[in-house]
């Protein structure tokens, strides 16, 4: 996770337009003029709480679900911007996905098309990730879980895609127990759940600071997620074409994304 860069809603919501915008023109698409509705998408505003929320919804039967670190040079995407550049209008959605060393690197888990390129971690620690119990979001086939690191570690399920984040947000239907109902701590947030059976996966970002323990109610309460992982905070930001967003943020890591099957 990079050194906290606090921005507030309004400001990170018009960067992320005129970058949506700058995106548009740098891939050939067409901005939708001023006024227009957004076009259809996974993504739309959620309510609770007297917050606002933007949450994504991907049906795995439809979408498939990977996470993306390493371009074709090697070196990190690093941006939300140059993900959406080099995968195209297929890329429906995107945000970042776990956290990360100074050097882009994830700090736990990391699989990429069946490949572990960073193996898990159970180490204990200062900060969110070793918040335990931390978890790890992953997606074999067109199915996703959100699974506490320990029983993920128990049950082995050979991914297709993983990533390891922490702490988690809701475990089988509880909220993390050291997540208090509201803590001093207020920060923009994202952070992923699953429903369904795992065929449907469920991202989250906040659109103002709010606490850890508002961000773990909305997954349980309102977006009917028995699991869900915390991604990050402060550096959250996402990609959604459907809203003409495409947020800007210090350099990021891990990336998790949709795109057409």
């Amino acid at each position: 996770m990079m050194p906290s860069c606090r921005t507030d809603g309004v400001t990170r919501r018009a960067f992320g337009r005129a970058a949506a915008l700058l995106l548009a023109a740098a891939i050939g698409l067409a901005a939708p003029p001023a006024g227009a509705a957004p076009a259809a998408g996974p993504c739309t505003a959620v309510q609770a709480e007297g917050e606002t929320f933007t949450v994504c919804t991907i049906d795995l039967r439809r979408d498939a679900v990977r996470v993306f670190w390493l371009g074709a040079d090697g070196l990190p995407y690093s941006s939300l911007g140059t993900l959406a550049e080099k995968q195209g209008p297929r890329l429906s959605f995107a945000m970042n996905a776990g956290m990360y060393d100074k050097g882009q690197a994830p700090v736990g888990l990391y699989v990429e098309n069946g490949r572990e390129m960073k193996g898990v971690s159970t180490a204990n620690g200062p900060g969110n990730f070793h918040l335990k119990p931390n978890g790890i979001f992953y997606v074999k086939g067109d199915r996703a879980g959100v699974m506490e690191t320990g029983r993920y570690l128990k049950a082995h399920p050979k991914p297709d895609f993983a990533t390891q984040s922490g702490p988690m947000l809701v475990v089988d239907g509880k909220i993390h127990p050291k997540i208090s109902t509201d803590g001093p701590s207020q920060k923009i947030r994202n952070g992923v759940g699953v429903r369904e059976d795992g065929r449907v996966a469920v991202f989250a970002i906040s659109e103002r600071p709010v606490t850890f323990g508002a961000f773990a109610r909305l997954f349980k309460d309102e977006l009917g997620c028995r699991n869900a992982l915390f991604l990050d905070g402060s550096v959250s930001s996402l990609y959604a074409p459907n809203l003409n967003r495409s947020d800007l943020s210090r350099p990021l890591g891990p990336m998790v994304g949709a795109v057409a099957r």
